[in-house]
């Protein structure tokens, strides 16, 4: 049984969500021949604070580009 995670930064709307749950799915099943039924999707959604890049957080990132 194939089990994904995904990280994202929180932002997205449900139904960019369910559309990313759904392509993934697909692909997977599609590469790995594996039945649609047995593929687990699980999006973890974490905060621009908790996500660091080069040393900052993306919050702190966000902040100093605008």
């Amino acid at each position: 049984m194939p089990f994904i995670q995904i990280n994202i930064l929180k932002g997205r709307s449900p139904e960019k969500k369910e559309s990313l749950i759904r392509e993934v799915t697909a692909t997977v099943a599609d590469v790995l021949e594996a039945p649609v039924g047995s593929i687990r999707v699980m999006i973890n959604e974490l905060e621009p604070e908790h996500w660091g890049i080069a040393g900052e957080s993306v919050k702190k990132r966000n902040e100093v580009a605008k």
